[in-house]
């Protein structure tokens, strides 16, 4: 399966990809990893991508269609991919849809995770990260540490990440609104949104988005 995956900050995107690729036996392709493997082995396309980086710019579209379309040729993405984080915008998605007509695919699905906004905000602004260790994170409604602001696997410090603050969150959700949002509409046009409820357990998700993948609704 050719599977775009989209949803708010906190909707749990990033754990869903995972499961799901591993589920289904196909490549889960994340901006981010892309953006870091790049970088990591200086390709062409990191060294322009760290430039912009370094210059305080974002990264134009070309370049991280490039990465997506150098990865989506790799062998293992032959018989399905799921990509998290592109397209971003409607011009990304444009541009997928012309890089997969060009190569004779097609998307499959697009599955939507849906979450209210009150609780991605509850779900994000109530994470402490370690400062010891980042590896261990608590919530303080769904994950709280014994000792409140002390992590429970080496007693370091719990603290709240600048970009988990409710303000910080309530802007990317803005930006999520104005610029990503619409990618839904433009591939309901095309009869490929599958939208499922991202809340509750993930286990449940994860068999949620199965089944809603398998009969398409």
């Amino acid at each position: 399966m050719r599977i775009v995956l989209v949803g708010p900050p906190g909707a749990g995107k990033g754990t869903q990809a995972t499961r799901l690729a591993e589920k289904l036996r196909i490549p889960h392709i994340s901006t981010g990893d892309l953006f870091r493997a790049n970088i990591s082995r200086q390709t062409e396309l990191g060294k322009l991508a760290k430039s912009y980086m370094d210059a305080g710019n974002l990264v134009p579209d070309e370049v991280t269609i490039a990465m997506a379309k150098d990865r989506m040729e790799q062998p293992d993405a032959e018989g399905g991919f799921l990509l998290d984080g592109f397209p971003r915008n409607v011009s990304q998605a444009e541009a997928l849809d012309e890089l997969l007509q060009t190569e004779g695919i097609k998307l499959d699905a697009v599955l939507d995770l849906e979450a209210p906004e009150d609780e991605v905000v509850k779900r994000i602004a109530g994470r402490r990260v370690c400062r010891e260790d980042s590896a261990h994170v608590f919530h303080v409604t769904y994950s709280p540490p014994q000792q409140e602001g002390v992590c429970d696997a080496c007693g370091g410090e719990l603290y709240q990440r600048d970009d988990d603050s409710e303000e910080t969150v309530r802007t990317r959700l803005e930006v999520y609104h104005t610029q990503t949002e619409p990618i839904i509409g433009y591939y309901r046009a095309q009869g490929l949104v599958v939208t499922i409820s991202a809340m509750g357990p993930v286990d449940e998700v994860t068999e949620r988005a199965l089944e809603a993948l398998k009969s398409g609704k």
